[in-house]
């Protein structure tokens, strides 16, 4: 247990501590992070092709991540619209300048890069024992990375706590995908610590399939990463159709994405006001994600 802590925890603390105000390095860690990001991908493809009975194996990974997916979002949907209604977000709606089709695509290649990894582990006869230690130091740079670019989110303490929105919508996103993977653990027949820590991503696809694979193997950690993928997909269809009437509702759909990489479609289609909410939202549950991925997976060990 206390390794596993050390292992996410450690660099993710120690990269929060260093402060970096040159945009030269920003940008420079920003493309270091995205490399990373895509190599780990690409080492868990080279995992998944080494499997035992892979056909057998991929059929799982769609059956877990179609529970789990399911489930979560029923259970958001069922909750978020009432936020909404009792307690409305006053917008004013903008008008969408992103293409919708290019974000897309940048989901999609990351589902390409695993692809490349298995295709290529499957065709090469190498020895690819070596992925497991290689994807652990990977990740503990990755990690210190993420936490450099958590400090730089520019967010004091005080303002997440005064924003009142942000704050019950991650709430709300918690608890109730936490409910959802009650009820894939109770489906698919998978101690519940197991199923809790599946259900901890909040969209964060990159960490949550790298921290499950870790802890799980990678046909659980596959599951994780297509689970939390097609969350952020269903939030760039969502977004634009919804946010005008429910703004809460679209914006803690998006999970822990609402920080970055939805909030330029947050913004150009449900305005400025939805941003700091969205922001809020977003790194309070970034922040939860490694948190309680790894008392979940303690727990099962």
């Amino acid at each position: 247990m206390i390794s596993s802590m050390l292992l996410v925890m450690g660099p993710l603390f120690i990269g929060y501590l260093i402060v970096i105000k040159e945009s030269m390095w920003l940008g420079k860690i920003n493309q270091a992070t995205a490399f990373l990001i895509h190599l780990i991908l690409f080492l868990m493809g080279l995992s998944l092709s080494h499997l035992d009975n892979l056909s057998a194996n991929l059929q799982i990974i769609l059956r877990y991540t179609a529970v789990f997916f399911v489930s979560m979002t029923l259970c958001n949907l069922a909750v978020l619209p009432w936020l909404d209604k009792y307690s409305p977000l006053a917008i004013r709606s903008g008008k969408a300048q992103l293409a919708l089709g290019q974000m897309a695509f940048q989901s999609v290649k990351l589902i390409m890069i695993v692809a490349t990894g298995l295709v290529i582990g499957l065709l090469l006869p190498f020895d690819f024992s070596w992925v497991s230690k290689a994807s652990e130091h990977t990740l503990s740079l990755l990690l210190l990375f993420i936490g450099i670019q958590l400090r730089t989110s520019g967010l004091s303490l005080r303002e997440i706590i005064l924003n009142k929105h942000g704050m019950i919508i991650s709430l709300l996103m918690w608890l109730t995908c936490w409910l959802g993977g009650i009820i894939s653990a109770w489906v698919l027949d998978m101690p519940l610590s197991q199923a809790l820590a599946m259900a901890s991503g909040f969209g964060w696809y990159s960490l949550s399939g790298i921290l499950i694979s870790e802890a799980y193997g990678p046909v659980f950690g596959g599951s994780s990463f297509l689970i939390e993928l097609l969350r952020e997909l269903g939030a760039l269809i969502m977004i634009p159709m919804l946010i005008s009437r429910k703004p809460c509702t679209t914006i803690g759909y998006a999970g822990a994405t609402a920080m970055d990489f939805t909030l330029p479609l947050i913004q150009s289609t449900g305005g400025v006001r939805c941003v700091p909410v969205a922001i809020v939202s977003g790194f309070v549950l970034s922040i939860l994600v490694p948190i309680l991925m790894l008392c979940f997976i303690s727990f099962a060990r």
